[in-house]
Protein backbone atom coordinates (compact mmCIF):
# COMPACT_ATOMS: atom_id res chain seq x y z
CA UNK A 1 0.00 0.00 0.00
CA UNK A 2 1.78 3.09 -1.29
CA UNK A 3 -1.00 5.66 -1.10
CA UNK A 4 -4.66 6.01 -0.23
CA UNK A 5 -5.80 7.27 -3.63
CA UNK A 6 -4.99 3.99 -5.39
CA UNK A 7 -7.10 2.11 -2.83
CA UNK A 8 -10.15 4.17 -3.78
CA UNK A 9 -10.28 3.10 -7.43
CA UNK A 10 -13.60 1.44 -8.37
CA UNK A 11 -14.91 2.17 -4.87
CA UNK A 12 -18.33 3.77 -4.41
CA UNK A 13 -18.87 3.52 -0.65
CA UNK A 14 -16.38 3.82 2.21
CA UNK A 15 -16.72 3.50 5.98
CA UNK A 16 -14.00 4.98 8.21
CA UNK A 17 -13.82 3.89 11.86
CA UNK A 18 -11.50 4.13 14.85
CA UNK A 19 -11.19 2.70 18.33
CA UNK A 20 -13.63 3.08 21.22
CA UNK A 21 -13.14 6.14 23.45
CA UNK A 22 -11.37 7.97 20.59
CA UNK A 23 -8.37 10.12 21.49
CA UNK A 24 -6.70 12.92 19.56
CA UNK A 25 -4.78 10.66 17.18
CA UNK A 26 -7.80 8.50 16.42
CA UNK A 27 -10.05 11.53 15.83
CA UNK A 28 -7.45 13.50 13.87
CA UNK A 29 -6.44 10.63 11.60
CA UNK A 30 -10.02 9.51 10.91
CA UNK A 31 -11.21 13.04 10.13
CA UNK A 32 -8.18 13.61 7.89
CA UNK A 33 -9.13 10.51 5.88
CA UNK A 34 -12.82 11.49 5.80
CA UNK A 35 -12.01 15.04 4.65
CA UNK A 36 -9.55 13.79 2.03
CA UNK A 37 -12.11 11.44 0.48
CA UNK A 38 -15.03 13.88 0.68
CA UNK A 39 -12.92 16.72 -0.79
CA UNK A 40 -11.07 14.94 -3.61
CA UNK A 41 -13.40 12.02 -4.37
CA UNK A 42 -16.86 13.63 -4.27
CA UNK A 43 -18.45 10.71 -6.13
CA UNK A 44 -17.62 8.35 -3.25
CA UNK A 45 -20.06 8.10 -0.34
CA UNK A 46 -17.94 8.18 2.83
CA UNK A 47 -19.21 7.76 6.39
CA UNK A 48 -17.18 8.16 9.59
CA UNK A 49 -18.11 6.11 12.66
CA UNK A 50 -16.73 7.08 16.08
CA UNK A 51 -18.06 7.22 19.61
CA UNK A 52 -18.80 10.81 20.79
CA UNK A 53 -15.66 12.95 20.75
CA UNK A 54 -14.47 15.55 23.30
CA UNK A 55 -15.62 19.12 22.63
CA UNK A 56 -12.01 20.31 22.21
CA UNK A 57 -11.82 18.49 18.86
CA UNK A 58 -15.09 19.78 17.44
CA UNK A 59 -13.39 22.68 15.64
CA UNK A 60 -11.98 20.16 13.13
CA UNK A 61 -13.70 20.21 9.77
CA UNK A 62 -16.68 17.84 9.46
CA UNK A 63 -16.52 16.69 13.08
CA UNK A 64 -20.28 17.31 13.02
CA UNK A 65 -20.58 14.60 10.34
CA UNK A 66 -19.29 11.88 12.65
CA UNK A 67 -21.84 9.12 13.15
CA UNK A 68 -21.95 7.99 16.78
CA UNK A 69 -24.94 5.66 16.40
CA UNK A 70 -24.55 2.36 14.62
CA UNK A 71 -28.06 1.32 13.55
CA UNK A 72 -27.15 1.69 9.87
CA UNK A 73 -26.64 -1.78 8.37
CA UNK A 74 -25.10 -0.68 5.08
CA UNK A 75 -22.49 -2.97 3.53
CA UNK A 76 -19.58 -0.86 2.27
CA UNK A 77 -17.22 -1.47 -0.64
CA UNK A 78 -14.33 -0.53 1.62
CA UNK A 79 -13.87 -0.15 5.38
CA UNK A 80 -10.81 1.75 6.61
CA UNK A 81 -10.04 1.27 10.30
CA UNK A 82 -7.45 3.52 11.90
CA UNK A 83 -5.46 3.68 15.15
CA UNK A 84 -6.97 0.35 16.19
CA UNK A 85 -4.91 -2.69 17.16
CA UNK A 86 -7.64 -5.33 16.88
CA UNK A 87 -11.27 -5.58 15.70
CA UNK A 88 -12.59 -5.81 19.27
CA UNK A 89 -11.45 -2.23 19.87
CA UNK A 90 -13.83 -0.96 17.17
CA UNK A 91 -16.83 -1.36 19.45
CA UNK A 92 -20.20 -1.31 17.69
CA UNK A 93 -18.56 -0.12 14.45
CA UNK A 94 -16.98 -3.58 14.03
CA UNK A 95 -19.98 -4.69 11.96
CA UNK A 96 -18.98 -2.37 9.11
CA UNK A 97 -15.52 -3.95 9.14
CA UNK A 98 -16.89 -7.48 9.22
CA UNK A 99 -19.35 -6.97 6.35
CA UNK A 100 -17.27 -4.73 4.06
CA UNK A 101 -16.19 -6.15 0.71
CA UNK A 102 -12.60 -5.06 1.41
CA UNK A 103 -10.80 -3.77 4.50
CA UNK A 104 -7.75 -1.63 5.25
CA UNK A 105 -6.05 -1.07 8.62
CA UNK A 106 -3.77 1.92 9.19
CA UNK A 107 -2.16 1.77 12.63
CA UNK A 108 0.98 2.13 14.73
CA UNK A 109 0.22 -0.17 17.69
CA UNK A 110 2.91 -2.80 18.26
CA UNK A 111 0.20 -5.28 19.29
CA UNK A 112 -1.54 -5.06 15.89
CA UNK A 113 -1.75 -8.48 14.20
CA UNK A 114 -2.49 -7.16 10.68
CA UNK A 115 -6.14 -8.23 10.78
CA UNK A 116 -7.41 -6.44 7.64
CA UNK A 117 -7.13 -7.37 3.95
CA UNK A 118 -4.59 -4.58 3.44
CA UNK A 119 -2.44 -3.42 6.36
CA UNK A 120 -0.28 -0.33 6.80
CA UNK A 121 1.24 -0.97 10.24
CA UNK A 122 4.36 0.81 11.46
CA UNK A 123 4.77 0.58 15.27
CA UNK A 124 7.86 2.80 15.34
CA UNK A 125 5.98 5.78 13.86
CA UNK A 126 4.74 8.47 16.25
CA UNK A 127 1.06 8.28 15.38
CA UNK A 128 -1.54 7.00 12.95
CA UNK A 129 -1.90 10.61 11.82
CA UNK A 130 1.74 10.64 10.69
CA UNK A 131 1.00 7.50 8.65
CA UNK A 132 -2.02 9.21 7.05
CA UNK A 133 0.28 12.09 6.06
CA UNK A 134 2.53 9.58 4.29
CA UNK A 135 -0.41 8.13 2.36
CA UNK A 136 -1.78 11.44 1.03
CA UNK A 137 -0.40 13.56 -1.79
CA UNK A 138 1.11 16.64 -0.17
CA UNK A 139 -0.53 18.98 -2.68
CA UNK A 140 -3.95 17.57 -1.70
CA UNK A 141 -3.47 18.24 2.01
CA UNK A 142 -5.68 21.27 2.57
CA UNK A 143 -5.43 23.52 5.61
CA UNK A 144 -8.40 21.66 7.16
CA UNK A 145 -6.83 18.24 6.56
CA UNK A 146 -3.53 19.57 7.93
CA UNK A 147 -5.29 20.63 11.15
CA UNK A 148 -6.62 17.10 11.63
CA UNK A 149 -3.23 15.47 11.06
CA UNK A 150 -1.44 18.00 13.29
CA UNK A 151 -3.90 17.37 16.15
CA UNK A 152 -3.30 13.63 15.91
CA UNK A 153 0.49 13.90 15.91
CA UNK A 154 0.37 16.46 18.70
CA UNK A 155 -1.63 14.23 21.04
CA UNK A 156 0.22 10.98 20.44
CA UNK A 157 3.61 12.61 20.94
CA UNK A 158 2.64 14.66 24.01
CA UNK A 159 3.49 17.85 22.07
CA UNK A 160 6.56 16.23 20.51
CA UNK A 161 8.09 15.07 23.79
CA UNK A 162 7.72 11.27 23.61
CA UNK A 163 10.53 9.04 22.32
CA UNK A 164 8.44 8.11 19.26
CA UNK A 165 9.01 11.66 17.97
CA UNK A 166 11.57 11.56 15.17
CA UNK A 167 13.15 14.07 12.82
CA UNK A 168 10.62 12.85 10.24
CA UNK A 169 7.79 13.65 12.68
CA UNK A 170 9.11 17.17 13.13
CA UNK A 171 9.53 17.64 9.36
CA UNK A 172 5.94 16.46 8.88
CA UNK A 173 4.75 18.99 11.47
CA UNK A 174 6.68 21.69 9.62
CA UNK A 175 4.91 20.88 6.35
CA UNK A 176 1.55 21.02 8.13
CA UNK A 177 2.41 24.38 9.71
CA UNK A 178 3.16 25.77 6.25
CA UNK A 179 -0.42 24.94 5.24
CA UNK A 180 -1.48 27.92 7.35
CA UNK A 181 -2.78 26.19 10.49
CA UNK A 182 -2.86 28.09 13.79
CA UNK A 183 -0.54 25.59 15.46
CA UNK A 184 -0.04 27.44 18.76
CA UNK A 185 -3.79 27.82 19.29
CA UNK A 186 -4.29 24.12 18.51
CA UNK A 187 -1.72 23.21 21.17
CA UNK A 188 -3.30 25.44 23.80
CA UNK A 189 -6.92 24.63 23.05
CA UNK A 190 -6.64 20.86 22.64
CA UNK A 191 -3.75 19.89 24.89
CA UNK A 192 -3.24 22.32 27.76
CA UNK A 193 -6.58 24.03 28.42
CA UNK A 194 -8.64 22.21 31.07
CA UNK A 195 -12.00 22.96 32.67
CA UNK A 196 -12.21 23.68 36.38
CA UNK A 197 -13.77 20.22 36.88
CA UNK A 198 -10.93 18.56 34.97
CA UNK A 199 -8.38 20.31 37.17
CA UNK A 200 -10.27 19.15 40.25
CA UNK A 201 -10.40 15.50 39.18
CA UNK A 202 -6.70 15.69 38.31
CA UNK A 203 -6.08 16.95 41.85
CA UNK A 204 -8.17 14.12 43.30
CA UNK A 205 -6.25 11.57 41.24
CA UNK A 206 -2.94 12.95 42.51
CA UNK A 207 -4.20 12.90 46.10
CA UNK A 208 -5.23 9.25 45.64
CA UNK A 209 -1.83 8.28 44.22
CA UNK A 210 0.68 5.97 45.87
CA UNK A 211 4.34 5.18 45.24
CA UNK A 212 4.99 1.46 44.88
CA UNK A 213 7.98 -0.85 44.27
CA UNK A 214 10.28 1.41 46.28
CA UNK A 215 9.24 4.43 44.28
CA UNK A 216 9.67 2.89 40.82
CA UNK A 217 5.91 2.93 40.14
CA UNK A 218 3.22 5.52 40.82
CA UNK A 219 -0.43 4.47 40.69
CA UNK A 220 -3.85 5.98 41.29
CA UNK A 221 -7.55 5.29 40.82
CA UNK A 222 -10.71 7.27 40.15
CA UNK A 223 -14.07 5.71 41.02
CA UNK A 224 -17.50 6.25 39.50
CA UNK A 225 -18.49 8.03 42.72
CA UNK A 226 -15.60 10.49 42.36
CA UNK A 227 -16.40 11.11 38.70
CA UNK A 228 -20.00 11.88 39.64
CA UNK A 229 -18.92 14.18 42.46
CA UNK A 230 -16.74 16.26 40.15
CA UNK A 231 -19.22 15.99 37.26
CA UNK A 232 -16.75 14.53 34.76
CA UNK A 233 -16.89 11.78 32.16
CA UNK A 234 -14.14 9.35 31.08
CA UNK A 235 -13.18 11.69 28.23
CA UNK A 236 -12.29 14.33 30.83
CA UNK A 237 -9.64 12.11 32.44
CA UNK A 238 -7.18 12.64 29.58
CA UNK A 239 -3.75 13.67 30.84
CA UNK A 240 -3.89 12.13 34.32
CA UNK A 241 -1.63 9.17 33.55
CA UNK A 242 0.81 11.46 31.71
CA UNK A 243 1.01 13.73 34.76
CA UNK A 244 1.79 10.70 36.91
CA UNK A 245 4.53 9.61 34.49
CA UNK A 246 6.57 12.80 34.97
CA UNK A 247 6.92 12.17 38.72
CA UNK A 248 10.64 12.28 39.51
CA UNK A 249 12.23 8.86 39.92
CA UNK A 250 9.41 6.66 38.63
CA UNK A 251 9.82 4.09 35.87
CA UNK A 252 6.11 3.56 35.22
CA UNK A 253 2.70 5.10 35.90
CA UNK A 254 -0.58 3.21 36.36
CA UNK A 255 -4.02 4.81 36.24
CA UNK A 256 -7.35 3.06 36.71
CA UNK A 257 -10.81 4.53 36.38
CA UNK A 258 -14.08 2.75 36.97
CA UNK A 259 -16.41 2.05 34.06
CA UNK A 260 -20.20 2.08 34.42
CA UNK A 261 -20.25 -1.73 34.49
CA UNK A 262 -17.73 -1.61 37.40
CA UNK A 263 -14.85 -2.93 35.34
CA UNK A 264 -11.72 -0.79 35.39
CA UNK A 265 -10.01 0.95 32.48
CA UNK A 266 -6.26 0.56 32.85
CA UNK A 267 -3.82 3.08 31.37
CA UNK A 268 -0.06 2.64 31.71
CA UNK A 269 2.93 4.76 30.78
CA UNK A 270 6.61 3.83 30.87
CA UNK A 271 9.70 5.98 31.08
CA UNK A 272 11.80 3.39 29.26
CA UNK A 273 12.53 0.16 31.10
CA UNK A 274 9.02 -1.23 31.45
CA UNK A 275 7.33 -2.70 28.35
CA UNK A 276 3.72 -1.85 29.17
CA UNK A 277 2.42 -3.15 25.82
CA UNK A 278 3.55 -6.68 26.73
CA UNK A 279 1.69 -6.39 30.04
CA UNK A 280 -1.47 -5.00 28.42
CA UNK A 281 -1.60 -7.85 25.88
CA UNK A 282 -1.58 -10.39 28.74
CA UNK A 283 -4.81 -8.86 30.02
CA UNK A 284 -6.59 -8.54 26.68
CA UNK A 285 -5.40 -5.03 25.88
CA UNK A 286 -2.65 -3.55 23.75
CA UNK A 287 -0.79 -0.43 22.77
CA UNK A 288 2.81 0.69 22.57
CA UNK A 289 5.93 -0.19 24.54
CA UNK A 290 5.66 3.04 26.52
CA UNK A 291 1.89 3.62 26.44
CA UNK A 292 -0.70 0.88 26.68
CA UNK A 293 -3.99 -0.09 28.29
CA UNK A 294 -6.63 -2.72 28.92
CA UNK A 295 -9.95 -3.24 30.69
CA UNK A 296 -9.86 -5.41 33.83
CA UNK A 297 -12.17 -6.73 36.52
CA UNK A 298 -11.66 -6.85 40.27
CA UNK A 299 -10.51 -4.67 43.14
CA UNK A 300 -8.59 -1.69 41.70
CA UNK A 301 -5.63 -1.90 44.06
CA UNK A 302 -5.57 -5.66 43.54
CA UNK A 303 -5.30 -5.00 39.81
CA UNK A 304 -2.50 -2.50 40.45
CA UNK A 305 -0.70 -5.12 42.56
CA UNK A 306 -0.85 -7.57 39.62
CA UNK A 307 0.54 -4.97 37.25
CA UNK A 308 3.34 -4.10 39.67
CA UNK A 309 4.35 -7.76 39.82
CA UNK A 310 4.52 -7.81 36.03
CA UNK A 311 6.70 -4.69 36.00
CA UNK A 312 8.91 -6.10 38.75
CA UNK A 313 9.32 -9.31 36.77
CA UNK A 314 10.50 -7.34 33.75
CA UNK A 315 13.10 -5.55 35.86
CA UNK A 316 14.61 -8.95 36.75
CA UNK A 317 14.54 -10.38 33.20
Amino acid sequence: MKDLASQLAQVQTVAVAGHVRPDGDCIGSCLATYNYISTWFPNIQVDLYLEPIPNIFKFLKNSDKIRSTFENNQIYDLCIVQDCGDPGRLGAAVKYFETAKRTICIDHHISNQSFADENYIFPQVSSTSELIFELLEEERITKEIAECIYVGILHDTGVFQYSSTTAKTMNTAGVLMEKGINFSKIVDDTFYTKTFQQNQIMGQALLNSRLLLDGLVIATTISQEEMARFQVLPKHLEGIVSQLRVTKGVEAAIFLYENEDHTWKLSMRSNGKADVAAIAVKYGGGGHVRAAGATMEGDPWGIISKICKEIEGQQHD
